[in-house]
């Protein structure tokens, strides 16, 4: 096949079906998806130094709010991937912001007394460096003080060089990560980095041409971006649950979750801000439990085991509950009647509901 398809009958009849048994659409997460909003890049093009795009929504232009499901598209996965296209600054609660739509997963910032603290810097160099950037416009040309990984996948460390500089290393920068971060992250990403990366294509659809009979969405994110890849090795490895740290004058409070969405993942809360940050133990989607992405599947009683138990180190009710992708930070609600399960397929063309 060297042209998209269009739907045939029996898929255009299995959407059909779905799209009458979803709940009227409220707005209530596209209001949460906007909420927060500071700035962003138009189109959210990043260049590399030879001016290549390592990152550009353009493609995606299809996908415009008040544009209707095509008939070739899951109507889930067309409405994540129009709340997926939300991009920029935007502000979680006072104190943390991250950046959203620079990459498949979000970059989050808290401010330190000195500084940044940088949690999960993207895949890339090249879209982290411009999250950062936009960043201290916005709050002050900061250094970074500190950054945390919250898990061994790639889309979630493999920016660091774009926030963290030689110097800010000699300086003292304090990388921590969950115990078993660095084997796990060699083992997926180098060992086995080239069967990934053939994965990753089929996977993602990345060769499929962005359109409603191609590339609409990844679930998680657009996409995975497409700039340098790098990995600074942990300073500091968090291996108990209750774990406290000050980071630049930040208290912070881990627990430990091996073996959920990843072999080496954490989730941690702050005090002072009444934040919790669930990884990605918590999303939008369905998420790695029989996974075409590669790593480990996840396991599904551990996962709701580990949620259940947050107040291990959120022992009062956080203000703010934000996963490492997808960003619909906000206040914690119930999920009710209204909420309508997400398609994870990036082949609109393939997808069946």
């Amino acid at each position: 096949m060297t042209q998209p398809k269009d739907a045939t009958r029996a898929t255009l009849e299995a959407q059909a079906r779905l799209a009458a048994s979803l709940p009227p659409e409220d707005g209530a997460d596209l209001e949460r998806a906007r909420k927060g909003f500071i700035d962003t890049l138009p189109h959210a093009r990043i260049e590399n130094a030879k001016g290549w795009p390592a990152w550009d929504l353009t493609p995606f232009a299809f996908q415009a709010d008040g544009e209707v499901c095509p008939p070739t598209v899951n109507p889930s996965l067309w409405r994540q991937a129009q709340l997926n296209l939300n991009h920029g600054l935007f502000q979680v609660t006072e104190g943390i912001y991250q950046v959203r739509g620079f990459d498949l997963s979000n970059i989050t910032f808290v401010e330190g007394d000195e500084g940044f603290i940088v949690i999960d810097p993207l895949t890339s160099a090249e879209p982290a460096a411009a999250a950062l950037a936009l960043m201290r416009k916005h709050r002050g040309d900061k250094p970074v003080s500190a950054v945390i990984y919250t898990h061994s996948h790639v889309d979630h460390y493999g920016g660091v060089k774009g926030v963290l500089t030689d110097a800010d290393i000699a300086g003292g920068a304090r990388i921590v990560a969950p115990e078993g971060f660095l084997a796990e992250a060699v083992s997926e990403n180098v060992l086995a980095g080239n069967v990934m990366n053939r994965r990753a294509t089929y996977m993602y659809g990345a060769l499929l041409p962005r359109g409603p009979r191609g590339h609409v969405d990844s679930g998680l994110g657009k996409a995975v971006s497409g700039g340098q890849v790098s990995l600074i090795a942990p300073t500091e490895s968090i291996s108990k649950t209750g774990t406290r740290l000050t980071l630049d004058g930040v208290e912070i409070v881990f627990q430990v979750t091996p073996g959920t969405e990843a072999p080496a993942e954490m989730n941690f809360f702050f005090p002072r801000h009444k934040a919790l940050c669930m990884a990605e133990n918590c999303t939008c989607q369905l998420h790695n439990l029989y996974t075409r992405a590669g790593p480990r599947c996840a396991t599904p009683r551990r996962g709701v085991s580990i949620s259940t138990r947050r107040s291990t180190c959120s022992p009062r009710t956080p203000r703010c509950c934000s996963p490492a992708t997808t960003g619909r930070a906000g206040a914690p609600r119930t999920r009710s009647r209204s909420w309508r399960p997400r398609a994870t397929s990036t082949s609109s063309s393939t997808t069946r509901p």
